[in-house]
């Protein structure tokens, strides 16, 4: 049930996502952590971050919208409180990483580079450079350079991986611009822009006026930005979106990615992520696949 991801080698594919799993913490009582691949943190900021206003969370068709707003209580504050709890926990503890300037992104790194129990960085490069007009850093190939290239120096002992976003001109030339900067792996992808308005008072269903789609809606699209992304890079790719069975699993497998993280199944059932990992060997034994490597990369070699 192993795979490689870069450096790190997982116990099992199964990686609970930034944002849908708090700081691992939260889901501890419900959750063996030891049994998950791995996990991935809220987002972390140089400095703590309130948030949006409620609500923060809609519901709609096959899916949920979010307006979370980077809520978080800033890196040293998780160096100090948070991570010396997850200490005792068996599990991959992947740092999502974020800012709103280049020099932001560095500083968070630099601080958790001083401390024991990470394993790997993820850049989330959705967010605004205020230094240049506000455009997000996820959507130039130059400013995804710019950034990957600033962190993969700061982060001397630690894999760096790089969440991308979903709606861009050209998802492989971000990812090679990612891949030529020095990222790891590539975390394919974010949510989506949406809203739900409420037509009777005309407001916005979230305190936000828009907010991020996902869930099983954005699974087929996602799937294709994996296969677009596997086609431009040699790096590992971690499907995101929409994976709520071990099928959906297998699938983000056979298009390009080595792993994946599960979000949106999380706050339908908490032990989303380990229900699908128990359900992945049943699905394998089932199908007569020995390896994941049977799998991997199939639809490329079908359609070289």
């Amino acid at each position: 049930m192993s795979v490689q991801v870069g450096a790190l080698r997982l116990s099992n594919p199964i990686i609970a996502a930034s944002g849908t799993f708090g700081y691992g913490l939260e889901f501890s009582h419900l959750v063996d952590l030891s049994k998950l691949g791995g996990f991935v943190t809220k987002g972390l900021s140089l400095e703590s971050i309130e948030g949006a206003p409620a609500p923060r969370l809609c519901e709609t068709a096959s899916g949920m919208l979010n307006a979370v707003g980077l809520e978080n209580v800033g890196v040293r504050e998780f160096i100090k409180s948070k991570l010396p709890l997850l200490l005792k926990y068996n599990t991959p503890v992947v740092a999502n990483v974020f800012g709103y300037c280049l020099e932001e992104y560095v500083e968070v790194i630099r601080c958790l580079e001083d401390a024991d129990g990470v394993s790997a960085y993820e850049l989330n490069i959705s967010c605004p450079n205020v230094k240049k007009g506000g455009m997000q850093f996820g959507s130039d190939p130059v400013l995804v350079a710019e950034v990957v290239g600033a962190a993969r120096r700061a982060a001397a002992s630690r894999p760096l991986w790089v969440k991308l976003m979903p709606l861009v001109t050209d998802i492989g030339s971000i990812a090679r611009a990612a891949e030529s900067a020095g990222a790891d792996c590539l975390t394919v992808a974010n949510t989506y822009p949406a809203m739900a308005v409420d037509f009777r008072t005309g407001r916005s269903r979230l305190g936000n006026l828009t907010g991020g789609l996902s869930g099983p809606a954005i699974k087929p699209i996602t799937l294709r930005l994996v296969w677009l992304a596997r086609k431009a890079v040699r790096i590992p790719i971690l499907g995101l979106g929409g994976i709520e069975t071990a099928e959906d699993v297998l699938e983000y497998m056979a298009a390009g990615a080595s792993a994946v993280q599960v979000g949106t199944a999380s706050f339908t059932d908490p032990r989303a992520s380990e229900t699908i990992l128990g359900h992945l060997r049943g699905t394998l034994s089932r199908s007569k696949i020995r390896s994941f490597s049977e799998i991997r990369d199939k639809l490329h070699r079908e359609n070289s």
